[in-house]
């Protein structure tokens, strides 16, 4: 294997595996190293699923690299056969004057996106394997549904590794330099230079990039998966909390925060897990992977009086990071006083739907130092004296 190239991507989980694609399909000498060997449950890339919508409450000016990301997943859909966006809906509940469907009605309102409103009895009537408060609203976003993540990664990587790219897994990286008008990347398996470099390192960007100047929090994150109380209901066509039952995903914000998941659609069951909260991890290396007793509760405590039908303990489990940014919203752009370094940092744990665009944004900057997308919020200047 050679070790000079046009670019290096440092990270190959879901946002360098989109990058790292975009970049050789423009032709480009690219090399994408990981520590593990993607798709891998090691990260923040792993569990099956994510949850993918348009009408974004986080912020209105996310909605056009949605857009721009759903039209990128079926265009890697095309190009690989695979099916990886399942487009079920999406219905999200929480008091009319908190955060979620304030914002999901303004993001929707600002975009002349469709999504519905619903009373709460209107909910339950039309999705019967949920339960809602009387006094929450809900909205349901037919266009919104769910992405399956390792098989996301793998057809990036596939089509990376067909336009010419060269992956290094199971490698890790000690540190990158400059080196007169190349990037030196030094490894456990030798140096790789290239021109430019992308860093898309999940839970691992502040160890990559220690000079960010801008504070990354990594939390740690159980997913669960809920079987059916009787055992083999679930398994049913009928069963109310299955895709073949036309059950979509969902999201509730309640005053003990903000529960999510997924209808099932395989034997292991429907997958739950809490978006709020979460212990900090000082080392993503060595995160703690147990079952979390007091999370497992406070989902369990959600699913018994939300979800309709399910056992109280979960049947599988894994854990996962968030990494977060101080204002919870995605930093993504050049490097300071580093013009050949992109990268992408704090997804806050609402950034994977996001992959594809993202990707074609950091092959941007690498290529021409800009992006002709509306990323101008996510730059890294919004924190310049916060520090």
């Amino acid at each position: 294997m050679s070790n000079r190239y046009d670019v290096i991507v440092l990270g190959l989980g879901g946002i360098g595996s989109a990058a790292i694609c975009h970049v050789a399909r423009r032709g480009h000498r690219v090399l994408g190293i990981d520590q593990f060997s993607p798709p891998h449950d090691r990260g923040s890339t792993h569990g099956q699923t994510r949850i993918i919508r348009q009408a974004y409450f986080e912020h209105p000016d996310y909605v056009p690299l949605v857009l721009r990301a759903y039209e990128l997943w079926r265009e890697v859909e095309a190009a690989t056969g695979q099916t990886l966006l399942e487009q079920v809906g999406l219905l999200e509940v929480g008091p009319g004057d908190g955060v979620v469907v304030p914002g999901v009605l303004a993001s929707a309102a600002r975009h002349d996106l469709a999504v519905e409103r619903l009373s709460a009895a209107d909910a339950e009537r039309r999705f019967p394997g949920f339960r809602v408060p009387g006094n929450y609203a809900a909205v349901f976003e037919p266009t919104a549904g769910f992405l399956h993540v390792e098989r996301c990664v793998a057809a990036h990587l596939q089509l990376a590794v067909q336009a010419g790219a060269a992956l290094q897994t199971n490698t890790a990286v000690a540190s990158w330099s400059r080196s007169g008008n190349a990037i030196a990347v030094s490894t456990d398996r030798g140096e790789f230079r290239a021109e430019r470099l992308i860093v898309a390192a999940g839970p691992w960007a502040a160890h990559v990039l220690p000079a960010l100047g801008v504070p990354l929090v990594v939390r740690r994150k159980p997913l669960y998966w809920f079987a059916a109380a009787g055992g083999d209901a679930a398994t049913c066509a009928n069963w109310p909390l299955s895709v073949a039952a036309g059950c979509p995903t969902f999201l509730y914000e309640l005053s003990q925060g903000v529960f999510y998941g997924f209808p099932q659609f395989d034997d292991r069951g429907v997958k739950v897990a809490r978006h709020s909260g979460g212990e900090t991890v000082a080392d993503a290396s060595t995160v703690d992977r147990a079952l979390d007793a007091a999370d497992c509760d406070a989902v369990a405590d959600f699913v018994e009086a939300h979800l309709v039908g399910l056992a109280r303990r979960p049947r599988d489990h894994a854990t996962c990071m968030y990494t977060m940014s101080p204002d919870e919203h995605f930093v993504v752009d050049l490097l300071p006083g580093e013009p050949r370094v992109a990268f992408v940092a704090g997804l806050s744990g609402h950034g994977y739907k996001f992959a594809p665009v993202l990707g074609e944004i950091l092959a941007d900057l690498v290529d021409a130092g800009e992006t002709k997308h509306p990323v101008g919020f996510l730059g890294l200047d919004r924190f310049a004296g916060s520090t």
